[in-house]
């Protein structure tokens, strides 16, 4: 069997696409649009009961889910790649990166922004809606400058996130990088050096042709 992807072009996914290529895996993909409710369907359900993304069924069947799971499953599954560090300290801190990344500069700082309305009590009209909503997306934007403030702190100078191999930090790193790229918000000068260093990787090049960005 071949590994069965659901992913959403220029979501979190994306890290996980550049995942996938990076080890020259075959797999399928299955486009899942979110605004038309793919995630609720009762099929993708029965294999993501969360209606989240990614997953990622495995040859056996089993699915996976959640970006840092699949992360750490495809590293150590295919460890040719060296996407996670040999050495256990190394590793830990990949993880650390990975886990601040998708658990606060997404989960708490662009959810914000792109699901605003999740943050909205009910009842909401006029002025007082729009007022809500800009301080709802003030307060994302605030979250995802301090996150990458102290990133930008751990982040070397050269190299990748946690070295010189390209690792599963990196891909996590990249996609909320790519995020700050298309909505106009500034990156420190590490961040944004580590953006176009892997930016200019073939894989994430074609990757991102793929999912319709240029």
């Amino acid at each position: 069997m071949t590994l069965k992807f659901y992913m959403t072009p220029g979501s979190c996914t994306t890290g996980i696409h550049i995942l996938l290529e990076e080890l020259e895996l075959p797999f399928e993909v299955t486009i899942v649009n979110m605004p038309a409710g793919d995630h609720r369907r009762p099929e993708y359900l029965a294999l993501n009961p969360k209606g989240t993304i990614p997953t990622l069924v495995l040859d056996d069947g089993q699915a996976l889910t959640e970006f840092q799971a699949i992360a750490y499953w495809l590293a150590r599954r295919y460890p040719r790649k060296r996407l996670l560090p040999d050495d256990p300290l190394q590793a830990a801190q990949a993880l650390e990166l990975m886990d601040h990344v998708v658990g606060t500069v997404h989960g708490q700082g662009y959810t914000r922004i792109f699901t605003t309305d999740r943050y909205l009590p009910a009842g909401l009209d006029g002025p007082l809606l729009a007022q809500w909503q800009q301080g709802i997306q003030a307060r994302g934007r605030e979250i995802i400058a301090e996150a990458f403030a102290v990133i930008e702190a751990r982040l070397p100078e050269a190299g990748y996130a946690c070295g010189t191999d390209f690792s599963i930090a990196d891909a996590a790193l990249f996609y909320v990088e790519f995020w700050a790229d298309k909505t106009g918000l500034s990156l420190p000068p590490r961040c944004a050096a580590h953006y176009q260093r892997v930016r200019a990787r073939p894989v994430v090049q074609r990757v991102l042709r793929e999912e319709g960005y240029r």
